[in-house]
């Protein structure tokens, strides 16, 4: 059974890992498309790339973190521990950040950006903050 949970947490790790990426790099095309003028090529590929990397890594790799995540949590009997719901807060603060990515696309897809290119480089600190407190939860099970 210890071989089938080493996969489970590898397959966590690395759906972590490309969830992670998706929402660091978003962020940033949303910096490069404020300055794209509406309807022009470059707005256009900017919106499928955006479209694309959403729907193709960074929603499957949210839900395979999740169903990874919550099956290594079985393995550990993690689902009473005060560290696992802390972290679990984090996670699914994380969600709701990925919530606003997808509002911010869709603005974006109907040339409707409300936000300038410091607000998105802002915006793009967030998961680095949240990744560090649950990275700080799993390592350390401060309670």
């Amino acid at each position: 059974m210890e071989d089938v949970y080493s996969w489970v947490k590898y397959l966590h790790i690395i759906s972590v890992i490309a969830w992670m990426a998706g929402l660091f790099y978003i962020p940033r095309l949303f910096v490069y498309h404020t300055s794209a003028e509406i309807g022009s090529d470059k707005s256009e590929t900017f919106k499928i790339m955006e479209r694309r990397l959403y729907k193709a890594i960074i929603s499957p790799a949210m839900v395979s973190s999740y169903v990874f995540g919550l099956w290594t949590a079985y393995e550990l009997d993690a689902f009473l521990d005060p560290w696992f719901h802390a972290k679990m807060l984090f996670v699914v603060a994380l969600t709701g950040y990925q919530g606003f990515i997808a509002r911010y696309l869709r603005d974006f897809a109907n040339d409707a950006n409300k936000h300038s290119e410091r607000f998105y480089r802002i915006f793009n600190e967030v998961p680095t903050l949240l990744m560090l407190f649950i990275v700080y939860f799993v390592i350390f099970k401060p309670f």
